[in-house]
């Protein structure tokens, strides 16, 4: 039963069953700006310093990539790249986030993942690598120690390794080196993206925008996922200042009926408008259980070997397991108990919810396990009686 209770008090948690029907939310929280975003930069680098625990002698890009790092130093290894060797280096891909309006000289987490047969980057640094956007443009270069989240121990006879020791980061260790262009403060109109399209939402808040900063602003909203703005003007000086008004304005968020199921960890999330219809429901589990039993029967004590060429039967107790061999001979039988449990459970009614507090009321009056809610959730949508897009993960 208290498995139940934890079921509902985490949906009515995410549901906000006390809370008004209609949620409002801040604009720069369920949506973006058209145009204002972050760009993705990737490099290709080596990591150094490491215990032992790098790439393999046998990966020739490793050995050349040192060997081309060398030679840029001035030392010339081209001819001699067979004395080079990789187990203390990694051959690594970096990657990073260029946020928007991002200037030089600024910093910015890198990503560092193993892309060779390294067993761990602890204790590695990474040496300067440029990061490159699509455009082949380098944008930022990254350099520094490579932080990891878990660790790795081995002995002669075991190991322990905690979380992932071939990816970690480098915290602040880009330089950003060239800008992007952007004329964001000179465009007389923008748009707001939301996250989740919804037509009730962007109309409800293309409306709140006109009421409450129709001097200086027009909003229209285009689409389910795009409200349209245009800056009068007289404004267009105070675009920072518009969009900053803009973004902690709240407005009602209207949410589509959502369950989603996790079949793999059991977990049940619903949304605010889940309803159910009336319908009957029985579950029951079905349990098959074998087991297999190995007996072994030896011979009495100074039982006589049988005669050469005797071929009698065994011999064998009132439920025909063997108990002896003629002669003294050892006999091994396996004994099957198989078994067949099926739950009795009686027809539920479940009646019609309208709140997402009464869903969570009759489905727990079913008395069963998260994983076993999954499978009647199905169910239920499988005859039509849920109303809610079911999402599987």
């Amino acid at each position: 039963m208290k498995k139940f209770v934890n079921i509902v008090v985490l949906l009515l948690v995410l549901a906000g069953v006390f809370a008004s029907p209609a949620q409002g939310a801040r604009i720069k929280d369920i949506c973006g700006i058209g145009g204002v975003r972050s760009n993705q930069l990737v490099g290709y680098g080596l990591a150094v310093g490491l215990m032992g625990t790098g790439d393999d002698v046998k990966n020739g890009y490793t050995r050349e990539t040192i060997a081309n790092m060398l030679t840029r130093q001035g030392v010339h290894m081209r001819d001699r790249i067979t004395d080079v060797k990789s187990k203390n280096t990694a051959a690594v891909m970096v990657t990073a986030n260029l946020p928007p309006f991002a200037k030089n000289g600024a910093r910015i987490d890198c990503t560092v993942s193993s892309m060779g047969d390294a067993t761990s980057l602890q204790g590695s640094t990474l040496i300067m690598t440029p990061l490159r956007a699509p455009d082949g443009e380098i944008y930022a270069v990254c350099q520094g120690p490579i932080l990891l989240g878990g660790f790795a121990a081995a002995g002669a006879s075991a190991s322990v390794v905690k979380n992932q020791t071939t990816v970690g980061i480098v915290a602040n260790g880009a330089l950003v080196e060239k800008e992007v262009e952007t004329d964001f403060s000179q465009s007389k109109t923008f748009a707001l993206n939301l996250y989740n399209p919804d037509f009730t939402t962007a109309r409800q808040m293309a409306g709140r925008l006109n009421s409450l900063m129709g001097g200086s602003i027009s909003a229209l909203a285009k689409d389910s996922g795009t409200v349209v703005i245009r800056v009068n003007d007289s404004y267009l000086a105070s675009m920072t200042t518009i969009v900053s008004e803009i973004e902690n304005i709240d407005v009602p968020v209207s949410t589509a009926a959502v369950v989603v199921l996790n079949e793999k960890t059991g977990t049940v999330v619903m949304g605010e408008y889940v309803r159910i219809s009336t319908v009957a429901i029985a579950h029951g589990n079905l349990s098959i259980t074998i087991k297999e039993h190995v007996n072994v029967s030896q011979p009495l004590p100074f039982a006589p070997a049988p005669p050469r060429g005797d071929a009698r039967p065994t011999i064998v107790d009132e439920k025909g397991a063997a108990v002896m061999a003629p002669g003294g001979q050892t006999v091994v039988t396996k004994d099957t108990d198989l078994k067949v449990a099926e739950e009795k459970r009686r027809l539920l009614m479940l009646p019609q919810a309208v709140t997402i507090q009464e869903v969570v009321q009759a489905l727990n009056a079913i008395g069963v396990s998260p994983r076993d809610l999954i499978t009647i959730l199905q169910t239920i949508k499988a005859a039509g009686a849920l109303q809610a897009e079911l999402k599987i993960i």
